[in-house]
């Protein structure tokens, strides 16, 4: 583990996190007691745009039913849980962040679906399978805490199976300018490693990956934010709990969001999509 990794992990720890997804949804009129996939979709996709970014990745990819997917940085496993419902695909989530691995288990549990994802603790940068293990990958809002894109890229290929496709969602830097912290992904300088798409172009060769598509995200994240404010607003307003991402983000979700839309709308950052085959 990298001599930064155990701050990232401390960064996503929320007291209690599953007990507020659980009643935050139960607010909404779900029946948490017999729960499933689909009504976790508003608080588990924790990076922007949520399912519909998902999804929109994810019908990129081709899997075929029956193939092993890896999500490297798995969170709470929504995304993971998106693709095994829909798919017909098995899904192994690695996250640095204990308490993640943990909740995602759970809420697998919880959503009949233990059979078709499993999560584990773990680094990006040393991750514990053996060589092509997986027929695909993919890394949704992760490569921020990464400071060694290298490293990232040869663990992909590694774990790959020749011809494997690896999905790459990631908050990625246009153009120079500051950033104001916190982020979602950092709560300061000491934890942000967001890098330019030709950083990540650059180490995906390296590693014997060939680039198949490319895609900005930056509008679709701007809009995101904005009905994501507007969510918040109006919880607050009848007092609930905001449905969203900014539970995942914690008590100080409101000023992470404002600091991540100013990068946006600035084009300093943007999410990018890169698709990338293995060989």
């Amino acid at each position: 583990m990298s001599t930064v990794e155990p701050g990232i992990a401390r960064h996503y720890e929320i007291s209690d996190l599953e007990q507020r997804i659980l009643s935050a949804l139960a607010e909404r009129g779900v029946d948490v007691a017999n729960l499933r996939a689909s009504d976790l979709e508003a608080v588990d996709e924790f990076h922007i745009g949520g399912v519909v970014a998902t999804r929109e990745l994810v019908n990129q990819m081709g899997l075929r039913p029956g193939s092993s997917l890896l999500d490297i940085g798995s969170g709470v496993g929504g995304p993971a849980r998106f693709v095994a419902s829909t798919g017909d695909v098995d899904v192994t989530g690695i996250d640095l962040t204990q308490s993640y691995v943990d909740i995602a288990t759970s809420l697998s549990n919880r959503t009949g679906m233990a059979g078709t994802t499993h999560f584990l603790q773990g680094s990006a940068l040393d991750m514990p399978f053996d060589n092509a293990s997986f027929d695909a990958a993919m890394i949704l809002h992760v490569g921020m805490n990464l400071p060694d894109k290298a490293k990232l890229m040869s663990e992909a290929a590694r774990v790959l199976k020749l011809g494997g496709m690896f999905a790459v969602y990631d908050v990625m830097r246009l153009k120079d300018g500051p950033l104001t912290y916190p982020l979602p992904w950092a709560s300061d300088e000491s934890m942000s490693f967001v890098s330019t798409p030709d950083d990540y172009r650059s180490a995906a060769a390296a590693a014997g990956f060939s680039v198949i598509q490319e895609r900005p995200r930056g509008a679709f994240a701007v809009e995101f934010f904005a009905s994501v404010r507007a969510g918040m607003a109006a919880a607050q307003a009848e007092g609930r709990t905001p449905p969203n991402v900014g539970l995942i983000m914690g008590a100080n979700a409101r000023t992470k969001i404002a600091n991540l839309t100013a990068a946006l709308e600035g084009g300093i950052l943007a999410p990018v999509e890169l698709l990338l085959r293995l060989g």
